[in-house]
């Protein structure tokens, strides 16, 4: 009797979830599950029918449930699916179920799951409980059919700002009506209380190329039914439904179809400005393993295991991806072509890239270019932990040789800037420590081959990795971590504030100088606080938000930052395409103790300003530094610019203030 009692209970048990299961007895391993190439996975609507289509090979029966509203409310209809080639199950219902909400339920040898949303969906209700049946023509905004991608030449070419959708705009500083929403980006002519640009506005007077949306896809963590009350701020990276906009960011997050518009509405915004649109997008994990769509409907497949059988952890998050295996890798290359077509994407930044697949990330670039050229796609060269992919197979930093037309962050002068990311009071290159010269040189030259980068002495990488100058990412801060003020903060607290401003001038002026692709952190042309917190994901709006009222405090830095990029878009010799062109073209002059000097040759690449030199001091003094001979024009000088040129200089030696960047060409 105990044990009929026993087997009802398991019974039950596994009939309600299948977690962390063994394989299904169908097959003997996911080599052997079949392989489906066809591309219309999901939910296909018209008017007169539509078509439910989704793969799990480890099932032996599947339903379909209807439901009348996105969370609550009872199963309208069960359909039973027919199980087709490829282990896809299909059902096409003959009647208009527009605005219908539907779920997905497999069955096979520990009985039903618990139902899920459709992987593959493209609208749902709130909190991606259901997935939400469309008539995707009807989510196009006015003037859509029109949507350009604003011109891009080259990639060199690009100057990146990275943004997160409500932090831009929930200040009440920020003079957006629709605070921490898709639309608060959209708004034109905003302004903070002393009457300068916020918002899009301000981002387009800046200038920079692309923006960097953090996570905008459908996640977990943020409660959509509670859209003005109790919110729980998150950056986004615990993924649910990842072809989905996010519904808190959504005026309406019941309705699947506002979310679409309101995020192309945003997109056609940026685009009207000559903004390009970058989306942060995080395949290599999902926000809960047990609950995840891919998880219920096909068990263990899509993460990786290890030697116990239990999940990966090479995201510190709970689980990895497998991106190697056949049905995740057509899922991604499914998604980024969807968001490049559907919603006109310009740009992909991969979150933990190190844990996908060299190939697969190949594959993802070959993909998207033949969509368009231009479409740049870049990530984290690293993983937060081990994984059992082998690293000769990771699209890793020191692997980057091998992507093709993939561009990683480096983390070298990130570091070499402003201290140990992890070490909250490290000091570095522009906080007067000495000894992170190469590293700061390694930067410059986009972490390509030169000739006298001493790559011994490099604070991470041994040797170059980048083919080409595009593949490098510079920068010196991010969302992750403190900001750069708040380091600067932390690293120098003697520090006054003036002196702190020129500590991220001569930072933020590195990064805009140096060879490869720029990258800002929004708001560090203002130097942006988050009070201290490190780890802000879960902080509330008051640590998150961006303080408008500091943009006039730090307007000189906002206009040297503005200045920078301008002469940067105009100076090919600030952009140079190839890895040779910089080593024929780049010189350094002189090295020593926090201090480093180098000449272009711009005329060899097609600039007019003939010769250029540059000099960064990183000391808290100033320092007599040796020029070339000639007649000298200081373009750039005590955190002004002026390109017609501030002082002209003759003397063999001229002076360089105290933690300053100078930038001189030859009369």
């Amino acid at each position: 009797m105990k044990n009929i009692l026993l087997i009802f209970i398991l019974t039950l048990f596994f009939s309600c979830e299948f977690e962390d299961q063994v394989m299904e007895s169908r097959y003997k391993s996911f080599d052997d599950y079949p392989i489906y190439n066809g591309d219309d996975l999901g939910c296909n609507f018209s008017p007169e029918k539509t078509t439910f289509k989704f793969w799990s090979p480890s099932a032996t029966a599947a339903r379909l449930l209807i439901y009348d509203e996105d969370i609550q409310g009872i199963i309208k209809e069960t359909h039973v699916m027919k199980e087709t080639e490829g282990g896809v199950w299909t059902i096409t219902i003959n009647e208009n179920l527009e605005g219908k909400y539907y779920t997905l339920q497999v069955k096979n040898q520990w009985g039903w799951s618990k139902d899920a949303p459709d992987p593959y969906s493209v609208a749902c209700g709130r909190n991606g409980k259901r997935t939400q049946i469309i008539d995707l023509k009807k989510t196009n905004p006015e003037g859509w059919e029109n949507d350009q991608r604003p011109p891009l030449a080259q990639p060199n070419d690009i100057i990146i700002y990275e943004l997160h959708v409500r932090d831009m705009s929930i200040s009440s500083t920020s003079g957006i009506q629709n605070k921490g929403k898709f639309l608060g980006l959209t708004e034109l002519g905003t302004t903070s209380p002393e009457g300068l640009a916020t918002g899009i506005a301000h981002i387009k007077d800046v200038g920079v190329t692309h923006v960097h949306l953090l996570p905008s896809f459908d996640f977990t963590s943020v409660d959509e039914t509670k859209p003005d009350s109790e919110r729980k701020y998150n950056w986004g990276y615990d993924p649910h439904l990842y072809n989905v906009p996010e519904g808190s960011y959504a005026t309406d997050a019941r309705n699947g179809a506002t979310r679409i518009k309101e995020f192309k509405q945003l997109v056609k915004a940026f685009h009207d400005a000559g903004i390009r649109v970058v989306l942060d997008v995080v395949y290599n994990h999902t926000g809960n393993s047990r609950r995840s769509p891919f998880d219920r409907l096909v068990p263990d497949y899509y993460f990786r295991q290890t030697k116990d059988g239990s999940k990966s952890n090479a995201s510190g998050c709970g689980n990895e991806t497998a991106s190697e295996r056949p049905m995740m890798r057509n899922f991604i290359l499914h998604s980024v072509k969807y968001w490049a077509e559907e919603y006109h994407i310009d740009g992909f930044r991969f979150d933990l890239m190190g844990i996908h697949d060299i190939e697969t990330m190949n594959l993802v670039s070959k993909t998207l270019n033949k969509i368009d050229p231009s479409i740049f796609v870049y990530g984290e060269g690293w993983t937060a932990g081990d994984s059992p992919l082998p690293e000769a197979q990771r699209a890793l930093k020191q692997n980057v040789p091998q992507l093709d037309q993939v561009a990683a962050f480096s983390d070298d002068i990130r570091d070499g800037l402003k201290g140990h990311v992890f070490t909250a009071d490290a000091k570095a290159f522009i906080s007067g420590e000495a000894g992170f010269e190469e590293s700061v040189k390694f930067g410059i030259v986009a972490a390509t081959k030169h000739p006298q980068v001493d790559y011994d002495t490099v604070n991470y990488s041994k040797a170059p990795w980048a083919n080409q100058p595009a593949q490098c990412i510079n920068y010196v801060s991010c969302h992750d971590n403190h900001t750069l003020y708040d380091r600067l903060t932390n690293s120098r607290p003697q520090a006054t504030e003036v002196e702190k401003e020129k500590m991220a001038r001569l930072a933020l002026g590195t990064v805009l100088t140096s060879q490869g692709v720029p990258f800002l952190h929004a708001g560090s042309e203002f130097l942006r606080t988050k009070n201290g917190v490190e780890n802000s994901y879960q902080s509330p709006d008051n640590i998150n938000e961006i303080n408008w009222s500091r943009k006039k405090r730090h307007l000189q830095t906002v206009e040297f930052v503005k200045s920078l990029i301008k002469i940067r878009k105009e100076h090919p010799a600030f952009r140079m395409t190839s890895q040779q062109d910089i080593s024929k073209n780049l010189k350094f002059l002189e090295v020593n103790k926090n201090f480093i000097s180098y000449q272009i040759n711009g005329e060899a690449v097609g600039d007019q300003w003939k010769k250029i030199v540059v000099v960064l001091n990183g000391n808290s003094y100033g320092q007599k530094v040796k020029m070339p001979k000639g007649i000298w024009k200081a373009i750039i000088k005590d955190g002004l610019v002026d390109e017609n040129g501030l002082e002209s200089l003759s003397k063999g030696r001229i002076n360089i203030e105290g933690n300053d960047i100078m930038v001189l060409i030859q009369e």
